[in-house]
């Protein structure tokens, strides 16, 4: 008789909690970041999640190196900083690397700004270009000095895996520093280095600048680079990371990325 008496408590127990937890067991989903504007767009989604279940666990990063590794060796579910040339040209030198794109989130407008001059024409013959060690962003930014009248690239080469090597005319003889960590460009930058930098958007809002204003030239809402939501291969299925995508798609947080960055971040709806 004690034994069924017990039986039920426990019985009664669990319906109890399940109850209270909605029957399902929370899930948590750990995600790299970078801390601008990744991170905070994660964490305007935090709440969105934790309503289907899922507790979003924000790690930092502060280069673009780590969040890969870190994915590879599950140290993390997912990470968020990333576009897809870039996430390409990291798999192709890193064979361990089996990642897949599982949504497209925003485009990050690359930014030229200068302290010394007020346009692009400003620069004098033979004036410096600084640009991140970063190669796959290399043809991003050389495209957009193209787009702008000051170089030509090569015919026949692929504009998003373009170098310094593969440009055609330089109507100025423009001299290009090129290996400059991306994290630091906005320092250089704000100590009058060379005559113009080229600046991730995301390291130029973290710094204080706003690509819309402070930028003399910057990239169309038009961009291919696409910042994506990376996974290991085979995980872009699990219901938890459908769900982070499905949130970051919605029209609550693809308005807020709108108000926030005004234009410095354009929100994309699909892969």
């Amino acid at each position: 008789m004690k034994k069924l008496l017990l039986s039920a408590v426990f019985a009664t127990s669990a319906f109890a909690l399940a109850a209270c937890g909605g029957g399902e067991e929370e899930k948590t989903l750990k995600i790299g970041a970078s801390n601008v504007p990744h991170a905070e767009i994660l964490e305007e989604a935090q709440p969105l999640l934790e309503e289907k279940g899922i507790e979003l666990d924000i790690v930092p990063f502060q280069d673009y190196i780590l969040p890969n590794k870190s994915l590879a060796s599950e140290e993390i579910d997912a990470n968020y900083f990333q576009h897809i040339p870039y996430l390409e040209s990291q798999m192709a030198e890193n064979k361990d690397y089996d990642f897949v794109n599982a949504g497209g989130i925003h485009i990050e407008p690359i930014g030229v700004y200068s302290k010394k001059h007020k346009s692009l024409e400003d620069i004098p013959e033979g004036g410096t270009i600084i640009m991140s060690n970063s190669v796959a962003d290399h043809g991003r930014m050389l495209s957009l000095l193209e787009k702008e009248g000051l170089i030509t690239i090569k015919e026949g080469v692929d504009k998003t895996t373009a170098t310094v090597d593969d440009i055609d005319e330089n109507k100025k003889n423009l001299k290009f520093k090129a290996d400059v960590e991306a994290s630091i460009l906005p320092q250089a930058y704000n100590n009058d280095e060379g005559d113009a930098v080229l600046i991730n958007t995301n390291y130029a809002i973290g710094a204080g600048l706003n690509p819309q204003k402070d930028a003399i030239a910057l990239e169309g809402s038009d961009s291919p680079y696409v910042n994506i939501i990376t996974v290991r291969k085979g995980d872009e299925n699990k219901e938890e990371i459908k769900a982070l995508v499905e949130v970051l798609h919605s029209e609550e947080i693809q308005k807020f990325i709108e108000e926030k960055y005004e234009g410095a971040v354009v929100p994309v709806d699909g892969k």
